[in-house]
């Protein structure tokens, strides 16, 4: 495993981070926030933690609203009883619905403040890695959300804040008013990014690099659809993932393409599809560690053999070459 800084910070991440999202608690009657029909339950989930420890893996990534807080539970117990707490990189992200109240979701202050405090005790830690907003809030001055994350760093319930899918110039505007307030600054942007998906090219990822942000995307295999054949084999999240379906529904004639193109490529050099589409991500600059879930042994494997492949500048070419530009989507 390959480690490096987050960022500018002189905290070291493993090059791929383990995302949690998948474990928790299934779905199970009536749609519920947070939890789907293809999240696997704790015992399911552990063989999985177990094998990112044993790849080096140290960066562990979920979020409050992932089933409902049973993904921080069972991530927080594993972790504990398995290895040290200074050992590993804990992030989780705070905004979603995780109340039917008025103050159930969002950034404020007091929400913020609310949110961490549960996290914690179902991560069973004082403090947290990496918190990070999951999205922007429309509805909270986002000076009360970065004096909010300023004070929770003071308090030394969080070392470092990121962010995740928005615009560049919310992004922009953030960092420039932490600056200005002598307020935390982010160090991290988690954002859709993957070869089906490349609108951040355009703004957010000159951004990260101008500012020496660490770029840590989500869905680096765009849910599964790098990883197989165009209309190959089905899985259960494939046609259960609404969310999946409102990012590449509109997109499927252009992006059967850009599928078509990685298989041939993949079978020219002998590695699976995955290993692929990972290599062409951890080679684009800034990006630092690509968020991936696993619900099979392979799935980190390929991750962590990926670390090893170099496309040549011809490859590069090839892959990109069948590109159009999408809808922006991922930032609700």
């Amino acid at each position: 495993m390959d480690y490096v800084n987050l960022g500018k910070t002189g905290l070291k991440v493993s090059r791929i981070c383990l995302g949690c999202m998948t474990y928790g608690a299934p779905a199970t009657g009536q749609p519920q926030p947070g939890r789907h029909a293809w999240t696997l339950n704790e015992a399911d989930s552990q063989p999985f933690l177990r094998q990112a420890l044993d790849l080096g893996i140290n960066f562990f990534d979920t979020a409050n609203v992932y089933s409902s807080g049973d993904s921080e539970v069972v991530v927080g117990r594993f972790l504990k009883a398995n290895t040290r707490r200074e050992a590993i990189v804990l992030a989780t992200k705070v905004h979603g619905v995780m109340r039917d109240e008025p103050n159930g979701r969002g950034l404020s202050r007091k929400a913020i403040f609310y949110e961490l405090d549960q996290s914690l005790r179902r991560l069973q830690t004082d403090y947290v890695d990496l918190y990070q907003i999951h999205r922007w809030d429309y509805e909270t001055p986002i000076e009360e959300t970065l004096e909010a994350l300023y004070d929770v760093v003071k308090a030394g319930k969080v070392r470092y804040i990121g962010a995740s899918s928005m615009h560049a110039w919310q992004f922009a505007k953030a960092l420039y008013l932490a600056d200005l307030h002598g307020w935390t600054r982010f160090v991290s942007m988690q954002n859709h990014y993957n070869l089906l998906y490349r609108e951040e090219e355009r703004e957010m990822m000159g951004l990260c690099q101008a500012e020496n942000i660490a770029v840590i995307p989500w869905s680096p295999l765009a849910r599964g659809r790098l990883a197989r054949p165009w209309h190959g084999e089905s899985t259960h999240r494939l046609e259960t993932d609404t969310y999946a379906k409102s990012l590449y529904s509109r997109t499927e004639e252009a992006d059967h393409k850009v599928i078509n193109r990685l298989g041939k490529l993949a079978e020219e050099r002998g590695i699976p599809r995955a290993q692929m589409a990972l290599a062409w991500l951890l080679g684009k600059p800034g990006v630092t560690s690509p968020i991936v879930g696993a619900t099979k042994p392979h799935h980190l494997q390929d991750a962590v053999a990926a670390l090893s492949i170099h496309l040549t500048a011809e490859e590069i070419t090839a892959l990109e070459e069948q590109y159009v530009p999408h809808p922006v989507l991922g930032f609700s």
